[in-house]
């Protein structure tokens, strides 16, 4: 499918021509369906059985997308594609469920698990980001085993720690004070002393 036809399937989530949009779920081009997805999230007539379709698509940026739009359809499954192979796919996961509240129990433990375990350290940095999201206490013993990870993953991580107390939450801040990163270092600073 052309460019032009990509941009007609994006106009049509904002004139209110669902059928284009529909359409364009059924094109070959990936980015085509993947904004076809968002014309008709636009519209808001997009579906969870829709949604649950494209994330099985053969195409990292269509997957990517319904993961993204499955953030307020708790009843859509998307945990499983945290081990997704494409790395964006797996980082949107993360920062989908980080969005859901209430939140199951298999998605939060998987969190818990691939802060610590996934293979890409973005992808330990989004699911970190995510367990302070949710504020959940299950998530706090992942989140600081995450603060002695590489940087970027120690500055969401400390930051992570904000919904959180106690003294091993105290400690972790206090190390952060002296760590190797600036930004590590300035975000244990902003919590600890909250400027207002």
């Amino acid at each position: 499918m052309s460019e032009e036809a990509r941009f007609e399937v994006i106009a049509a989530g904002f004139s209110g021509n669902q059928s284009v949009a529909e359409a364009g779920l059924l094109s070959p081009d990936g980015s085509t369906r993947a904004s076809a997805l968002r014309a008709l999230a636009r519209l808001h007539v997009l579906s969870s059985d829709t949604i649950s379709d494209f994330l099985r698509d053969e195409d990292p940026e269509v997957r990517r997308t319904a993961v993204e739009l499955a953030a307020p359809f708790a009843s859509v499954l998307v945990h499983t594609l945290i081990d997704d192979q494409d790395v964006f796919v797996a980082e949107m996961t993360a920062w989908c469920l980080g969005e859901r509240l209430p939140i199951r129990d298999e998605e939060i433990n998987i969190l818990i698990d691939r802060t610590t375990s996934h293979a890409e350290a973005v992808v330990r940095e989004a699911c970190a980001a995510a367990l302070g999201s949710i504020g959940d206490e299950r998530g706090l013993t992942a989140i600081l085993a995450a603060c002695v990870d590489k940087p970027a993953v120690r500055r969401r991580a400390i930051l992570a720690l904000a919904p959180f107390e106690g003294d091993d939450v105290d400690a972790a801040l206090t190390k952060a004070l002296d760590d190797k990163d600036w930004q590590v270092r300035q975000n244990a600073e902003d919590l600890l002393n909250p400027r207002g």
